[in-house]
């Protein structure tokens, strides 16, 4: 049942998030005055407020592994919404990037589903992880310095920032609904709470940098990234389990390939495609 709503709680929250995206598109380049005027755009921004709060829901039943690949389902929603918008029919190459995607999310989903207990992060691991993330923001933000300037080194710092939100949010929600809110008095839930008001505004910060040669690679990047991190967080620190072992885990990143593939597809795609403002 976990599982179930879980799932539930992904898919719903990735049409939210989508139909969100397509709603805004059209007000990329409307001034702020006229953005807070529309009705339309802030019913967008809600829809975006609807999807956060339904990928929480989602972290508190299922685990971290199950539910971070289910972002990519947006990109698969929007280029069909966007499609339906502007009454045409998706384009060979959406079409096969679309099957792709679905196709890694499913092999995703029958590898890691499972009913086990959610395990919270302890003191010490999330020190550990705090220290890691910091340790992988400053070296790809460096890298993006010093060795070659490129959108996609910040694209990967921004997934790693959003993986571990995911993970920090799952812990909270899950020691709240099981131990009561006086448990997010405690100094380590107080930690990762600030953590997560941190890493939030870097890893938008880092998005918005990681576009200044071109949304296509970039979003492609922090969208993978994202599940990949939640992933080995979940596998290293939360003892979560891939069915069959060593041979589930070549399935998973044979499956996440895949996905990746589709992904890529679907970005570029996107980002060619002329804007209707």
């Amino acid at each position: 049942m976990s599982v179930t709503i879980a799932v539930g709680a992904c898919v719903t929250s990735s049409v939210a998030y989508a139909l969100g995206a397509v709603l805004q598109e059209p007000f990329a380049r409307y001034p702020l005055r006229a953005l807070l005027a529309s009705r339309l755009w802030w019913f967008a921004i809600g829809l975006n407020g609807l999807g956060g709060l339904l990928h929480v829901v989602a972290l508190r039943f299922g685990p971290l592994s199950l539910v971070q690949p289910f972002g990519v389902l947006t990109l698969v929603m929007a280029a069909a919404m966007a499609a339906a918008v502007t009454r045409r029919r998706p384009a060979p190459a959406e079409g096969r990037s679309m099957l792709l995607t679905v196709s890694g999310l499913a092999g995703i989903l029958v590898l890691t589903a499972t009913d086990t207990p959610i395990i919270t992060l302890s003191t010490g691991e999330l020190v550990v992880l705090l220290v890691a993330t910091t340790v992988a923001l400053v070296v790809l933000i460096a890298g993006n310095v010093l060795v070659r300037p490129s959108g996609l080194w910040t694209a990967a710092a921004a997934g790693i920032a959003f993986g571990v939100c995911s993970a920090l949010t799952q812990t909270i929600t899950v020691r709240a609904a099981t131990d009561g809110l006086g448990s997010l008095l405690h100094a380590a839930d107080i930690t990762a709470a600030l953590a997560v008001l941190v890493l939030i505004p870097v890893g938008l910060l880092l998005t918005q940098r990681s576009y200044q040669d071109g949304i296509g690679g970039p979003l492609a990047v922090s969208t993978i990234v994202n599940p990949i991190t939640a992933s080995a967080i979940g596998q290293v620190l939360l003892d979560e389990r891939i069915a069959a072992g060593s041979i589930g885990i070549a399935l998973v990143l044979a499956c996440g390939a895949c996905a990746a593939f589709g992904v890529n597809g679907l970005t570029h795609l996107r980002a060619g495609a002329p804007s209707r403002a």
